[in-house]
């Protein structure tokens, strides 16, 4: 059963997927999912991979909660780093290949029609945690 909030979770990452294609990434996987956690899109662009963690809230949640990308706490960064990092290593990447963490904040406006899309390049320093 699919729950009102996956639904939500969806049309984000569809606003962020159209984004992302408008803008010459190339989508490799959607919900790229393993035990040791999520990556909502990989894409590239330019030889670069982009691990994609897209959040997406409405007008009234982020009076209440924050931002979309305040909820990207240091625990979901560590899981992300793990992620990609299990990605690189079941794809046989090189070790020299280029690759970061972005996240795509998504807020809905009251009226449900349009969104606020905020592109955050390089959100996660994986050196630093």
């Amino acid at each position: 059963m699919i729950t009102s909030k996956r639904k939500f979770g969806d049309m984000g990452e569809k606003i962020a997927t159209k984004f992302l294609k408008s803008n010459g990434y190339k989508i490799l996987q959607i919900n790229y999912q393993k035990r040791i956690g999520e990556i909502d899109i990989v894409s590239v662009k330019n030889n670069h991979l982009h691990f994609i963690e897209v959040k997406t809230r409405t007008e009234q949640s982020v009076e209440k909660y924050g931002l979309p990308q305040e909820a990207v706490n240091i625990h979901k960064q560590k899981r992300l780093i793990n992620t990609a990092l299990f990605y690189l290593s079941e794809n046989k990447y090189s070790d020299e290949i280029n690759w970061q963490i972005d996240v795509i904040a998504i807020t809905i406006k009251k009226d449900g029609k349009k969104a606020i899309l905020n592109h955050i390049e390089n959100a996660i320093n994986y050196d630093k945690l």
